[in-house]
């Protein structure tokens, strides 16, 4: 199984998550060419290679090049993203960390989620941070996120509700059932955003079952701690039985004869929003020759709970069959192609370190297709004709 690993020794803020996806190897180009698509003016992004206590890595800064007071509300960022030209995958990561952002501030305010102002969160350099999360997660194609104990810091912070005790309400309301420290720092090591970002990732906190290391990110933070590095460290592998036999996931299985069929589509966009790996329906004939459909949910295993609730909810099933199962997956890279179109993000697949297939993404041929005024055919075909010339050149 692909995993993050975020070693919050000294914390996590929106920046250093993203000076930790670039340290890893996201390209810098792709995702400022993604962040563009938000529509938003008035920013700029700065990433340098930094240090803090000897330990080099990549540092983050979001600038805004105008000034705002705005106060955006929940239902402010659902547009600016919807109305984006992001992926629907990117969107729906995006405003997912988002709303579990709002719930908690909902939840220390004691108001609605819609009533929330998100005050510094709401500023431009906060949505970049976490849409620039979504996006960078997305194209490492991780199976499953683990989060350490996360350092909360100490001190206070100033806010627009004045000075506060670390850790700020929201995220101590954001940590909950969570495994953390305090006083390792005499600031805020993790912020509200960080805090979002990994409540939203994570599906496993605590101690790491052993897993096997293929490349380390530092994000470098903005802050001197004379005690610690100021350092978000991120490890990009593979958990130690997935590299010759696959893993364990599990399946999640109901038969339903009684649902509009219209309610299908809904349910399966929750499923993969809430990290489902696949769902599909089945036509099945149940007892005394009834129609009905088999909805099978695949997933990792520290989701199985959150699917059960989706199903259950959502659906009008009475019962759930649950299976744990022996998953095998090819390895897969994602990596920007340079085509008639302008860059375009591709998938290979390969077994035992040699490619079997390719293919460009389909949210991208779409885009396209409809920028262009053409079938989605023939940009797929095109797409794919480079694709192979590619892969003939580097035999």
């Amino acid at each position: 199984m692909k995993i993050l690993y975020y070693d919050c020794f000294s914390g996590i803020s929106g920046d250093m998550n993203l000076g930790a996806m670039l340290d890893l190897g996201v390209d810098k180009t792709y995702l400022l060419g993604e962040l563009n698509k938000l529509n938003l003016k008035g920013w700029e992004l700065e990433a340098v290679e930094d240090q803090r206590h000897g330990i080099r890595g990549t540092r983050v800064t979001v600038r805004q090049t105008t000034h705002e007071h705005t106060h955006r509300h929940l239902s402010d960022i659902k547009k600016i993203v919807n109305d984006s030209g992001l992926s629907e995958k990117d969107k729906s990561l995006t405003l997912k960390i988002f709303s579990k952002l709002a719930e908690a501030e909902a939840e220390v305010h004691g108001l609605p989620v819609d009533k929330i102002h998100f005050h510094e969160v709401g500023a431009i350099d906060s949505i970049i941070d976490i849409a620039g999360a979504a996006i960078c997660f997305n194209a490492l194609d991780v199976d499953a996120v683990h989060v350490s104990e996360i350092e909360l810091g100490g001190g206070t912070v100033t806010c627009d509700h004045g000075k506060l005790p670390v850790p700020a309400p929201a995220t101590a309301e954001l940590t909950k059932n969570i495994p953390v420290k305090t006083g390792g720092t005499n600031f805020e090591a993790t912020t509200p955003t960080g805090a979002a970002i990994l409540a939203t990732l994570g599906t496993s906190f605590g101690r790491q079952a052993s897993f096997v290391i293929s490349k380390t990110g530092y994000g470098i933070g903005q802050k001197e701690n004379p005690e610690m590095p100021n350092v978000l460290r991120v490890f990009l592998g593979e958990t130690a039985d997935s590299l010759s036999s696959g893993h364990i996931a599990t399946l999640i299985e109901c038969n339903i004869d009684d649902m509009n069929p219209e309610f299908y589509d809904y349910i399966s966009e929750k499923l993969f929003s809430a990290g489902a790996s696949d769902v599909c329906c089945s036509s099945i004939i149940m007892k005394k020759g009834r129609p009905g459909i088999k909805l099978s949910v695949i997933c990792e295993n520290g989701l199985a709970g959150v699917i059960r609730d989706i199903i259950f909810t959502e659906s009008t099933t009475l019962g759930l069959r649950i299976f744990t199962f022996q998953k095998e997956t090819l390895e897969r890279r994602f990596e920007i192609l340079d085509t008639i179109y302008g860059n375009v993000t591709v998938k290979r697949s390969f077994y035992k370190g040699k490619e079997v297939s390719h293919k460009p993404e389909y949210d991208y041929c779409k885009r396209i297709a409809i920028e262009k005024g053409i079938p989605v055919k023939e940009v797929y075909h095109n797409l794919m004709a480079i694709l192979d010339r590619t892969k003939e050149n580097k035999k």
